[in-house]
């Protein structure tokens, strides 16, 4: 069975997903033949580099709220996180465009690294206070999960999987995702939101039952 789950590593709710969701996997009776794919989705395709105030000034711009009511937005996030075993620092996060970092998922991807560096970059972004847009970082990053530096540094350079990231966030669109995490399950299932995992082995087990008969 197939997993797909449209994601975004400066999404606060992707991070706490995919630890419900892992949570859900380790109960699920046949996890071993559960094929888990991460798909992008920049919530914010057209944010610069790197945004100046940190996370409270850009949630308050974007909403229309005050820095209190966009630090209160924050702290909510926080504890729910909290709940999952996630010490988020929010006030540490750095806002940036996401798309290089999604590229480079593309490419741990083609090594069997998807899942670490998926991992590695929520915890940089949610918890360390790394600019996710930020190329020397991004090396380090890649290259603490196996990727090899000088790979990731060419890679870098140019516009590879430019093309697969922007593809991959036409086609949440086609499937009528409209936010993340989104989990796709076979094609057949669609879990909508970080949800509690219960609710996601719920799902594995009904998507599991209707495979089609070999």
């Amino acid at each position: 069975m197939k997993v797909e789950i449209w994601s975004d590593v400066a999404c606060p709710f992707c991070y706490i997903g995919k630890r419900s969701f892992e949570d859900a996997l380790s109960r699920f009776e046949h996890r071993d033949e559960v094929d888990v794919q991460w798909r992008s989705f920049q919530l914010d395709p057209t944010m610069p580099a790197a945004v100046e105030g940190g996370l409270d000034a850009l949630l308050a711009r974007k909403y229309g709220r005050t820095p209190e009511e966009a630090r209160a937005m924050n702290d909510r996030v926080t504890g729910m996180a909290s709940e999952v075993g996630l010490e988020y620092r929010l006030d540490r996060a750095r806002p940036g465009n996401t798309r290089d970092a999604h590229r480079l998922l593309h490419l741990a991807r083609t090594h069997g690294l998807q899942d670490p560096l998926n991992e590695r970059l929520l915890q940089a972004y949610f918890v360390e206070g790394e600019l996710l847009s930020d190329h020397p970082t991004l090396v380090r990053l890649g290259a603490e999960v196996g990727l090899d530096r000088d790979e990731v540094e060419r890679m870098l350079a140019g516009d590879e999987y430019a093309d697969a990231v922007e593809g991959e966030g036409d086609e949440a669109h086609d499937l009528g995702l409209g936010g993340v995490p989104a989990f796709v399950l076979d094609r057949r299932l669609l879990v909508s939101g970080a949800q509690p995992a219960e609710s996601l082995l719920q799902a594995l087990q009904q998507a599991w039952e209707q495979q089609p008969a070999a």
